[in-house]
């Protein structure tokens, strides 16, 4: 299949990125947490207190796992990495492209991750979380893209080209 599948940070830009690289290729575009939060009728944040850290988890990576589709760009959830048989789904269907921020970048742009449903274990600081799954992304990933301080028009343009071999 031949699908473009955007992992990474929370806030890294993969929904809004993943939207236009869509409209730039012709290709449909799917969130996944979006897919989550149908399934269970509920907020991302509101199935974490729900059904707990492990709950969720167990969720997003049975979604991920389900997907099934082609000339897509699908924007995951930054915790799909913790799903072992998701992330060897989602490269089975496409080429998975890690868009990397820095830390600095993270904490600029996160703002509330309780309510934006962002999966960290109690007693877990934002640089504990950023340093674990900084080496998931990087071992799931074909592509490393390193966003920098580039635009989004510059950042589209790269995905492409990636894309392209």
């Amino acid at each position: 299949m031949n699908n473009i599948v955007l992992i990474g940070m929370p806030s890294c830009g993969k929904s809004t990125v993943g939207v236009l690289l869509a409209k730039k290729l012709g290709y449909r575009f799917l969130d996944s947490d979006i897919l989550i939060q149908e399934k269970c009728g509920m907020l991302l944040h509101e199935i974490i207190e729900t059904e707990g850290l492990n709950g969720f988890l167990k969720i997003e990576g049975e979604v991920n796992r389900s997907i099934e589709t082609d000339r897509t760009v699908i924007s995951t959830g930054g915790s799909v990495v913790y799903s072992d048989d998701a992330m060897k789904h989602l490269k089975s269907i496409g080429k998975v492209i890690y868009i990397k921020i820095s830390y600095e970048t993270l904490c600029m742009r996160l703002g509330d991750y309780v309510h934006r449903g962002v999966v960290m274990p109690k007693g877990y600081t934002l640089l504990d979380m950023y340093n674990e799954r900084k080496e998931l992304y990087e071992k799931y990933a074909d592509f490393i893209l390193d966003e920098g301080d580039d635009s989004i028009n510059k950042t589209l343009e790269r995905i492409a080209k990636m894309c392209e071999d």
